[in-house]
């Protein structure tokens, strides 16, 4: 797998942290992002790689950063290596197309999670109870249904390796203050309601998102990745049917794979065949094609 990163090692730079998909620097005081091949699922990294994930995952993170920018201002400095520190020169070819030179900011406690569509782990949840974060849903709604309005729904930053759990908006106030809160609320609900009416033009509809914001002084800013395969559901527009689960552009095929098996869902992942390797790669690649037009 020549195309390959599963992990980065710069000398003279300094490694913060190496998250489940990137591996994060500091760089003259601002941060240096690495988006690597690897692949998590279930909170789980895989021992495997996706070849070029992390280069789709920054080129449609850039071209939703642009996208969006008159919503939110976002932390992103440049993607261009050659505008890079000098100090970042020698590992240039590692880091084209696959890294973001971008501000540092605090990151808020809380995830902040978009929801259009009744799926996943809100799905499971309705099915034992129709109020899920505090939400009070219609009764009698299928698996897939698209909700009358986006739903903001927060939950806890866990470790990793640990699950996040959600809590209500009236917990994130809690931790926030009522006015961050609210703030935070109509930024992403506007940028999910901009973002899938973009997508479903080309062909996507965006079931749910997670978007990371921070704290830059005292400006709310868009930070980390934005509505990629990674942190997003992308189903295809001319699939969709209400009533059970949806095909789609990101890692849902992989979960479906590893659902099949009898594994417990922990630390060490099974070994992943080619084909599944393969074909979820193809789905992050024509994700970014049908999102920004262009492949790699």
């Amino acid at each position: 797998m020549a195309n390959s990163i599963t992990e980065t090692h710069f000398d003279g730079l300094k490694l913060l942290n190496r998250g489940k998909v990137r591996d994060l620097y500091e760089v003259e005081g601002n941060l240096l992002m690495v988006a690597t091949d690897r692949i998590s699922a279930f909170d789980v990294v895989m021992a495997e790689p996706i070849p070029d994930k992390g280069a789709v995952l920054t080129k449609i993170s850039l071209f939703w950063f642009d996208y969006l920018k008159d919503i939110v201002p976002h932390h992103l400095l440049t993607a261009d290596v050659d505008a890079y520190p000098a100090v970042c020169a020698p590992y240039k070819e590692q880091l084209r197309g696959r890294s973001m030179l971008v501000r540092k900011a605090k990151p808020l406690p809380v995830e902040c999670i978009v929801r259009g569509y009744l799926s996943g782990s809100f799905w499971s949840a309705y099915k034992e109870n129709t109020t899920v974060c505090g939400v009070h849903l219609p009764s009698g709604m299928q698996e897939s249904e698209k909700f009358p309005q986006p739903l903001f729904t927060p939950s806890t930053k866990a470790e990793q390796g640990a699950h996040d759990e959600n809590i209500s908006i009236a917990e994130m106030e809690k931790i926030l203050g009522p006015e961050l809160a609210a703030k935070v609320i109509d930024v992403c609900l506007r940028l999910y309601t901009k973002a899938a009416d973009y997508a479903r033009g080309k062909g996507i509809i965006i079931a749910d998102t997670k978007f990371e914001l921070g704290m830059l002084g005292d400006q709310l800013i868009l930070i980390d990745e934005v509505l990629t395969p990674d942190s997003s559901r992308f189903w295809p527009v001319d699939q969709y049917k209400v009533g059970g689960g949806q095909p789609s552009f990101d890692k849902q095929f992989l979960r479906d794979y590893l659902s099949s098996l009898s594994w417990g869902k922990t630390p060490p992942p099974p070994p992943l065949p080619a084909d599944v390797l393969e074909k979820t790669g193809a789905r992050y690649r024509e994700a970014l094609e049908k999102i920004t037009g262009a492949g790699l």
